[in-house]
């Protein structure tokens, strides 16, 4: 399996892993949850190369994950939003976050998680819709689809 081949697989993993997969695509969406907006504010927090920072950004924006909005006429200046897509990624960001903390942080983590509503800190976690009950990877069982089982059948299949 090539890079260039995930967009096109049935496994919504591997799509997803697609648009917003690498590193700098996940510093930047960790800033904009953070509150960053601004082009040279993302430089500055993410150390990433201009060239690789546009190119990220504009990747995002295709994909409808943020979107520009103009705050300067002269010159043209520009703040990035995220879209309904985008905050959808709110999860997988505190999911990686929280597995930072508990198998590469040194020290306390360097970013808490307070609830709005009670203003607690806290330590979001999955929860089942239907009973309530707290869900971990032991508590689940995935039920693969046919058309992901056939693409998972050929490949074992290929040479």
């Amino acid at each position: 399996m090539s890079r260039s081949d995930l967009p096109s697989h049935t496994c919504t993993i591997a799509r997803a892993s697609a648009q917003v997969g690498d590193e700098w695509t996940l510093l930047i969406m960790r800033e904009l949850f953070l509150g960053t907006r601004r082009f040279d504010d993302f430089l500055r927090l993410t150390s990433m190369s201009s060239h690789l920072l546009s190119q990220r950004l504009r990747k995002l924006e295709t994909q409808g994950v943020i979107r520009r909005e103009p705050y300067s006429e002269r010159p043209p200046r520009h703040e990035y939003r995220l879209t309904e897509k985008g905050l959808d990624l709110w999860t997988v960001i505190i999911a990686l976050k929280q597995w930072g903390d508990r198998w590469l942080s040194t020290e306390d983590t360097p970013v808490q998680i307070m609830h709005k509503v009670c203003g607690n800190v806290v330590r979001p976690h999955m929860i089942c819709p239907d009973c309530g009950e707290r869900m971990g990877a032991h508590d689940a069982e995935a039920k693969i689809s046919e058309p992901f089982q056939m693409e998972r059948q050929a490949v074992r299949r290929a040479p």
